[in-house]
């Protein structure tokens, strides 16, 4: 079983989505300053999770939240 999640910095608002199969554990990650791409903007936050049977399922989806309108999606779900 693997998560897509996105998590939003509490520091500037950007977004961040990625792929896991236990999202407390990188959450945890992401704001111990663990992930290169995050480390300078913790806190993070999680603002969606969807479950997918297979990595390559999750993998499409991670794609298609990082295009404009996946971003647009999830922009849409927190102010």
């Amino acid at each position: 079983m693997y998560f897509v999640y996105a998590i939003k910095s509490e520091k500037d608002g950007r977004i961040y989505v990625g792929i896991c199969a236990d999202i407390e554990v990188r959450l945890k990650e992401h704001n111990a300053g663990k992930t290169k791409s995050t480390k300078g903007f913790v806190p993070w936050r999680l603002i969606y999770k969807e479950e997918s049977e297979t990595r390559i399922e999750a993998r499409k989806r991670e794609i298609y939240l990082k295009s404009g309108v996946g971003k647009e999606f999830l922009k849409s779900l927190v102010p």
